[in-house]
Order: C-alpha cells, then sequence, then structure tokens
C-alpha cells in the first residue's frame, strides 16, 4: 500500500504532537510531511509538498481553517477538520471536507477516518487509472486509417503500414505481413491523413515510409530497409531530415554500407 503523505495544521504545538503521535501509531502507512502552525504556513507547504490529505484545526488566529479554501482555485486534497466544538462539523462537510475530528481525539474515530481516506485514495486512483486507459483505447482507435475500396472502406492500423508508394493516381500500402493494396488514391491524400505525431515520414516524392519498421538505411544509394524485408527509398534532400529523426527517436539502427 502506498503511503499517505499528510499535513497537520493546528495552532497548538500540544495538539499537533498529539495527532502525529495517534497517526504514527496506526497500522496505516501515513507519513507526516510537514507540521504547520498557521494556516499561511500551511498553504505554502501544501503547494510545495502536494499532501494526499491536511487535517486542519478550524479556530486558529489570524485565519480559520474553513478559510483555507479562499487561497485555492480547487482543492485536490482531502481534508479532515479538527475541532474542539462539534457545532464546526457541518461546516466542515458543506467545505467538502471528506469528515472531522473533535478534540481530545477519539483514537477508534480517528481509526475510521484513516481507513476512509485510504479507500477514497484508492478509488480515485482505479477512476484515474480507468481513465487513463480508456483514453489509451480512444488513442489507439484513432490510431487507425480508412482506405476507401469499391467494395466499401478498409481499417487498418497505422502499426500494420510498412511504407506507402505513390504512382501517379494510385498508391500501393504495403503491410507488416508483406501484403500490398493498392488504392485509386494518390500519395498526397494519406499524408493528409496520417497523424502529425505518427512515425510516418515523407522520405521522397514517392514514398512515405513509416520509420517504427526500419531496420536500416543507405543514404548513399537511397535505400531504406525494412524489418519485413521491403525496401523503400529517400531522395538526397530528405535525408539531413531523416537522419536528425533516426538519431533522435531509433538511434539503435544500423547505417547500410
Amino acid at each position: 500500500m502506498d503511503s499517505i503523505k499528510a499535513v497537520i495544521v493546528d495552532d497548538e504545538k500540544d495538539a499537533r504532537d498529539v495527532l502525529k503521535t495517534l497517526i504514527g501509531i496506526s497500522k496505516f502507512p501515513y507519513h507526516i510531511v510537514a507540521e504547520c502552525g498557521s494556516l499561511v504556513e500551511a498553504v505554502s507547504k501544501i503547494k510545495e509538498l502536494n499532501p494526499d490529505v491536511v487535517f486542519l484545526d478550524i479556530q486558529m488566529p489570524k485565519y480559520a481553517g474553513y478559510e483555507i479554501t479562499n487561497f485555492f482555485d480547487k482543492i485536490e486534497f482531502e481534508i479532515v477538520f479538527v475541532t474542539a466544538f462539534d457545532k464546526y462539523a457541518l461546516q466542515a462537510f458543506e467545505l467538502c471536507a471528506i469528515d472531522y475530528l473533535v478534540k481530545p481525539i477519539n483514537r477508534k474515530r480517528l481509526h475510521n477516518v484513516l481507513e476512509k481516506i485510504i479507500a477514497v485514495k484508492n478509488d480515485k486512483k482505479i477512476v484515474k487509472e480507468y481513465s487513463i486507459l480508456k483514453n489509451s483505447m480512444h488513442d489507439q482507435f484513432n490510431r487507425k486509417l480508412i482506405i476507401p475500396e469499391k467494395t466499401g472502406n478498409r481499417i487498418l492500423s497505422l502499426a500494420e503500414i510498412c511504407c506507402i508508394q505513390g504512382s501517379g493516381s494510385y498508391s500501393n500500402i504495403f503491410l507488416k505481413n508483406q501484403k500490398k493494396i493498392t488504392v485509386s488514391k494518390q500519395l498526397l491524400y494519406f499524408q493528409d491523413k496520417l497523424p502529425n505525431d505518427s512515425s510516418f515520414f515523407r522520405s521522397q516524392k514517392s514514398w512515405i515510409i513509416n520509420l517504427d519498421m526500419v531496420e536500416r538505411f543507405n543514404l548513399n544509394k537511397g535505400d531504406i530497409f525494412f524489418t519485413n524485408g521491403l525496401t523503400a527509398k529517400i531522395s538526397s534532400s530528405k535525408s539531413e531530415e531523416f537522419l536528425e529523426q533516426i538519431e533522435s527517436e531509433y538511434p539503435n539502427l544500423v547505417k547500410g554500407i
């Protein structure tokens, strides 16, 4: 279980020490990253340390704990208000606090609060991971190319495409499995359709190549060799741009002799 970063904010040192000790002897993996005696000090530490939870005393000089919302555009951490007066509990929840503790702190009550924080953090982690997975799947779906054919449209994954050769009004799409698909579209059509951040590179007026599939190259002869045995061409005017991309993104490629 990942450690939970916590900040304790209370103008009374004894109160901070008690809470720190009680959290320390709990079975939960909490790490107190800062102890602050004022809200102003706490705001600075929170912005610096990015804690998971802030245990925040409500009654403090100058600024009350519930005024913390005035210092942040968005609260990205959990808040547990700590108060000597139970009447503040309702106000705590109105400020979207995850929970509250009443002084003197009851150990069983603290145990429940600490457990609740962990459960909420885990739920948020699951939601975040799901969101990342969903976005990844969306990106993978978008990494496809629609090929117009007489009988309909063929959908190809960009990872399947080795290179595309233009030939007048037609283009030949060479796939990873060495299969060739001939389409009645000029090469410019595919150049416009391919994503700008993809691994495809216009190596010559008649060729678009997939850099991810390049195995070696010989710029003197203008040859690009692919992992599946196919060969494409590169013009001398494109050599410098090709080398810059290759050396920065594909340093292990071998130059042909």
